[in-house]
């Protein structure tokens, strides 16, 4: 794979180029309307994008949206017709994506690959260039470092741009980010001097290490011990059930069907997304929930994330974003629970201290 450059002014006719091309362009930018936080968005060229904010929400809703149609009907008299939703999705490229964001559509691929070929998810996938940007290393809710990523990190991207004076650094990370590259290489040139950019992540690696690291491993085997420990009744203390953490999470992806009449002769099934931390998620046709409270709800959140699809697919259901920090109107931090049940961890694994914590 190579590293190339490509200048600012560059980069915007490429764009230009795009779109007239038919190529949806997706990017951190400006929500239209009120409050105008920074989100994943559709774009009409460069000026609209806004490089290196966190935007609030994530990629997720670009491949799986928060609702869908997945199957429509129509009824004649006695016949009953199913119509098939398209799966069809036009050339996409997200520009600027965060690699916490670019990572997180690889460790949901295995769920929506696993018993069933989810073809929604993957046509998306094909159709979408990922080109992510270097993070700065983020804030104090952030924990990349923590869950096996870095602020460079380019796992789920096909080229990660790194910011230098007056453009980007190119690096090529996949076989379809070479094969764009070379398609559209009149855009780019010869990579030169790295200094700018080897020094920009140096500075994020630096900040971003300097944050706490628990043990996850430690953390995956204190969870699957302590099923019914009273550490989940105290984290109800505190939990809304809201689930806006869900909401913001690039790799949740709980959803519910939804049958939904559309006038006296159809209607569609639609696919919505849900969250495990309401009541009505478990909540059972004969009235009884297995999970009838906050504790057993948050408590099904961790350990989805860290114990459960670890031991199936081999690897975090998390990628340190800090989102469900941010947004937690009762300001439960991941970070600080992650530290919470390392430290429990380290009472029967003497080998997990304090100290392994990375503690500055």
């Amino acid at each position: 794979m190579q590293t190339r450059s490509i200048k600012t002014k560059e980069l915007s006719a490429l764009l230009d180029q795009l779109r007239a091309a038919g190529v949806e362009i997706i990017a951190p930018a400006r929500a239209p309307g009120v409050g105008r936080a920074v989100v994943y968005r559709r774009v009409s060229g460069f000026s609209d994008i806004i490089m290196g904010v966190q935007p609030r929400g994530t990629l997720k809703e670009h491949f799986l949206p928060a609702s869908e149609r997945i199957l429509g009907w129509r009824r004649g008299g006695a016949h009953l017709e199913l119509l098939e939703a398209s799966t069809d999705c036009a050339p996409r490229i997200v520009l600027g994506a965060f690699p916490c964001d670019a990572a997180a559509l690889e460790v949901v691929d295995a769920v929506m690959g696993w018993d069933y070929r989810d073809e929604f998810w993957f046509n998306r996938r094909q159709a979408t260039i990922v080109v992510s940007i270097a993070c700065d290393g983020g804030d104090e809710s952030c924990f990349c470092h923590a869950v096996g990523l870095s602020p460079g990190s380019t796992r789920g991207a096909d080229l990660m741009f790194v910011p230098v004076d007056g453009g980007f650094q190119v690096e090529v990370t996949t076989g379809r980010g070479q094969a764009w590259l070379e398609e559209h290489q009149e855009y780019f040139s010869e990579a030169g001097d790295s200094t700018q950019a080897v020094a920009f992540q140096e500075r994020a690696t630096t900040r971003s290490s300097q944050r706490p690291r628990p043990h996850m491993e430690s953390i995956g085997r204190w969870l699957k011990n302590n099923f019914q420990h009273d550490y989940w009744d105290q984290l109800a203390l505190r939990c809304h059930g809201c689930g806006a953490c869900t909401m913001v999470c690039p790799t949740c992806h709980c959803f519910d069907l939804v049958d939904e009449p559309e006038g006296p002769e159809g209607g569609s099934r639609r696919r919505n997304w849900d969250t495990c931390q309401a009541a009505t998620f478990t909540l059972h046709a004969s009235g009884h929930n297995p999970r009838p409270g906050q504790g057993a709800r948050y408590r099904q959140r961790i350990l989805h994330k860290f114990s459960i699809y670890p031991a199936r697919f081999h690897e975090l259901l998390c990628t340190g974003c800090g989102r469900c920090s941010r947004v937690c109107s009762s300001g439960m931090d991941m970070l600080e629970l992650l530290g919470e049940i390392h430290d429990m961890a380290s009472i029967t694994e003497p080998t997990t201290s304090p100290e392994a914590r990375n503690e500055p």
